[in-house]
């Protein structure tokens, strides 16, 4: 029993430490709507979390009721991961652009749907029971491959030496078995956390309270890198926000003073200023949800079809690929790799 009391102990402080990405930051009672909107417990305080962090907190019961409508959408599907996830997004997208069920499938040839559902439609998770609905599947598929029957039946072995070999390659470090599992498995994700870790070094070193929260003005702190190798760390001070989004951090590093240019993300944010589509102009297109732009597929001057994917914005988990509504040249591209959009901000202009 005494194990189990030490068990308890670290628990109760690690929840602490954890406190701004629990479910209670958001939800404070439990719910049984459940019963009719059939969102899996599980899923349910990902989605409140989730929603709160794309600027739809307020709108969660309209995205309860637009889950209703995306299951219904896509076939009433059984819920579980990752059909659920899939559903949850649809809804999501809906409420964000203002659609009801009607609207979305009247639209959908035009529309940018979240990677999640265009890929459920192409059959990459499988064939649902009942099959795919339609027209809306064609209508959104319009020439896209299509995966048959079971996709780990068609799906080509993977060469796990020949994906070790190219992560050495690209990284020129140690690669674990669990790196390559996790490339395989997650390729964006893996390669986001090795830049990560390239940037910003080994973060492992860092307790977890400093890692997520950063340390508190005057506060001292050691850093072990390795056995006899310590960093001794105080933090100062922190400078006013400057022009392009950055504040100076004044620490000391073992006894010797230094600063860093450090880019506030929160202040940018709010210091966001940029263009808005105009909905009734249609060759301006604008973003469909929040979200950071993860690729930019065209570029002024180039011709493009209706249909053809524009640019991937991605934002909690959640990829978006931005297809043009119609046939023309792109004018102008305001948007860059890694800028982080609001909901309709403009991409780019078609003529």
């Amino acid at each position: 029993m005494e194990r189990v009391f030490d068990y308890s102990e670290y628990w109760e402080g690690a929840r602490g430490l954890y406190a701004a990405f629990d479910c209670t930051a958001t939800m404070k009672s439990g719910n049984s709507d459940v019963y009719e909107n059939e969102i899996p417990g599980g899923q349910y305080t990902n989605l409140h979390f989730q929603a709160h962090s794309m600027g739809l907190g307020s709108k969660f019961k309209e995205v309860k009721k637009a889950y209703v409508e995306a299951n219904q959408m896509l076939g009433d599907l059984i819920k579980v991961t990752p059909s659920s996830k899939i559903v949850g997004d649809l809804a999501q997208f809906m409420v964000q652009n203002g659609l009801s069920r009607a609207e979305a499938e009247a639209q959908a040839e035009e529309l940018s749907f979240p990677r999640s559902v265009v890929e459920f439609l192409q059959g990459y998770i499988g064939v649902p029971h009942g099959g795919f609905p339609e027209p809306f599947r064609s209508k959104v598929l319009k020439d896209l491959p299509r995966v048959e029957g079971r996709p780990g039946a068609s799906l080509p072995p993977l060469d796990l030496q020949a994906l070790e070999k190219e992560l050495v390659d690209r990284h020129g470090e140690e690669v674990t078995p669990e790196d390559v599992l996790s490339a395989a498995m997650y390729p964006d994700v893996f390669a986001h956390f090795k830049d990560f870790t390239a940037t910003f070094g080994p973060l492992d070193s860092l307790n977890t309270r400093l890692f997520l929260q950063g340390p508190r003005i005057a506060e001292e702190f050691e850093v072990e890198l390795e056995r006899g190798k310590t960093l001794h760390i105080k933090a100062l001070a922190v400078s006013d926000l400057n022009r392009a989004g950055q504040r100076q951090v004044f620490f000391e590093l073992n006894g010797q003073l230094r600063s860093i240019l450090v880019k506030d993300t929160q202040a940018m944010k709010e210091m966001h200023f940029h263009p808005k589509a105009l909905k009734d102009v249609k060759g301006q297109i604008g973003a469909p949800m929040p979200g950071k732009v993860i690729d930019i597929k065209v570029a002024a001057g180039a011709k493009v079809t209706k249909g053809q994917p524009l640019c991937v914005l991605s934002a909690m988990k959640m990829e978006t690929v931005v297809t043009s509504p119609m046939e023309g040249t792109v004018r102008k591209v305001h948007v860059t790799k890694d800028m982080t959009l609001e909901g309709d901000d403009l991409i780019l202009e078609i003529e």
